[in-house]
């Protein structure tokens, strides 16, 4: 069978916003301890042409770095956007701490759907939607 991608292959998730892609991503930067790496515009892009006037200093990429980790986004508008629904990106680590650090940050402004605790399979897992939106899990660790 031939491979179309090197072992190297990742994937990353890209989230589309309504307007507000580079504050949550100045918000994740800070969050995750992240740097923001490429950050376009549509004004000066063939894109800009499909949008309005007022949405030229709106996203058209970003990517943010943190760790081993990279997640992108952009802006959508109106006509193009959709609430992000059927997913959740999971953040995984073993350090309880850590990880109730960055579901307390999360949850601030956003919506908790589970609370971050114990359950059978993690010594602590929780599940929010964040202010803008994006749907997170938390997990932590193994039980004993």
């Amino acid at each position: 069978m031939t491979r179309l991608w090197s072992d190297a292959m990742r994937t990353n998730p890209y989230l589309i916003f309504n307007g507000n892609c580079r504050e949550a991503f100045e918000f994740y930067a800070g969050l995750f301890g992240g740097r923001i790496e490429a950050i376009s515009t549509f004004a000066g892009t063939p894109a800009e042409s499909y949008v309005p006037p007022d949405w030229k200093d709106k996203i058209l990429h970003v990517e943010l770095r943190y760790g081993d980790n990279v997640l992108f986004g952009s802006d959508a508008g109106d006509q193009n956007f959709q609430k992000a629904q059927g997913f959740g990106i999971a953040i995984v680590l073993d350090d309880i701490a850590e990880g109730e650090r960055l579901f307390n940050g999360l949850a601030e402004g956003g919506t908790v759907k589970m609370p971050f605790g114990a359950t059978f399979w993690a010594k602590r897992f929780g599940m929010v939607d964040d202010r803008f939106g994006t749907p997170w899990m938390v997990n932590c660790g193994q039980p004993e």
